[in-house]
């Protein structure tokens, strides 16, 4: 790894380490770095490009790391993660791919990731996307997410796109048994041309289950955001979806929600709030000596911590 590897990457996963964790770092299509530890063994899959994870039963405070890279420019990767989580176990997996390109061909990644996640278990996962270069190609960032959440299992997940990124479709599909919980907090930044759209399908089948889902976006220049939202409960179960955004200058930001009860005790909840940066707040802010501009970024930097 050279010095930009090491900028991306601290940018992307500022907490890895390759100390009592497992890891693999992709780098332009390759694995260039692996390990596995007692508990968590990853494998490289033989059908496709992409890896297996697996986390042994019982495993307690695991940490998994596979961060991307993409430096070659007008590069196009595609790779497919499971996650094989045993039954009452912990662990943390960080994610994220940050991708530098000065040329004036498009760059992309595409991560398809699924989740097994057995009996009692949680899991807190962790992804943040990055852009830059000075190039006119894009950055693009496509990923795919499949979660399958045994009995009284846990999945938490956070996601950010920090800046930078062209274009993006992140897809996030979540089926639920007898006690599970889904909790996903979303962060988009977006400014000059750029386009971002989130799509989320969770189904609850479980009794008990319960999803909560979270998006707050900031929509700046001339960008356009969409959220799209389906919600379906086959049990007594519940779910609460959100949709907060802030848009400013020609930006524009779009909210689909659909839910749909199919049980007695279905109680499923969407609330979608999409405006400008409230006036109070800002004069509160300038009064203290900010400027507007310099209110204006704090006010964003809050709403989306």
């Amino acid at each position: 790894m050279n010095n930009l590897d090491e900028r991306l990457l601290k940018i992307i996963n500022e907490e890895f380490t390759k100390k009592d964790s497992a890891y693999n770092i992709r780098k332009d299509g390759k694995s260039i770095d692996r390990a596995s530890t007692e508990n968590i063994k990853i494998e490289s899959k033989t059908d496709k490009e992409g890896i297996d994870i697996y986390v042994k039963e019982g495993t307690i405070n695991g940490y998994v790391h596979i961060p991307v890279l993409l430096t070659k420019n007008g590069f196009s990767d595609k790779v497919y993660n499971d996650f094989h989580i045993g039954k009452h176990s912990i662990v943390v997996i960080n994610a994220g791919c940050g991708i530098h390109n000065d040329a004036h061909k498009d760059s992309s990644h595409n991560g398809i990731h699924r989740f097994f996640v057995e009996e009692g278990s949680y899991v807190k996962y962790i992804e943040k996307h990055y852009g830059e270069g000075e190039g006119t190609g894009k950055k693009i960032l496509d990923p795919v997410t499949e979660v399958y959440l045994g009995k009284n299992a846990t999945l938490e997940m956070d996601t950010a796109q920090i800046r930078g990124v062209s274009s993006t479709i992140r897809s996030t599909k979540a089926i639920l048994e007898d006690g599970a919980k889904l909790v996903i907090g979303e962060k988009i930044m977006t400014h000059e041309d750029q386009s971002a759209k989130t799509i989320f399908e969770v189904t609850l089948n479980g009794k008990k289950s319960s999803a909560k889902v979270t998006s707050r976006s900031v929509a700046t220049e001339n960008s356009h955001q969409e959220f799209v939202s389906n919600v379906i409960g086959n049990n007594d179960c519940f779910a609460h979806v959100e949709c907060d955004a802030i848009i400013k200058d020609n930006a524009s930001v779009t909210s689909d929600p659909k839910i749909s009860a199919n049980h007695i005790d279905a109680r499923l909840i969407h609330e979608a709030t999409i405006g400008k940066i409230a006036g109070e707040q800002l004069i509160k802010l300038m009064t203290l000596g900010l400027s507007k501009k310099k209110a204006e970024e704090t006010i964003i930097n809050g709403f989306l911590k």
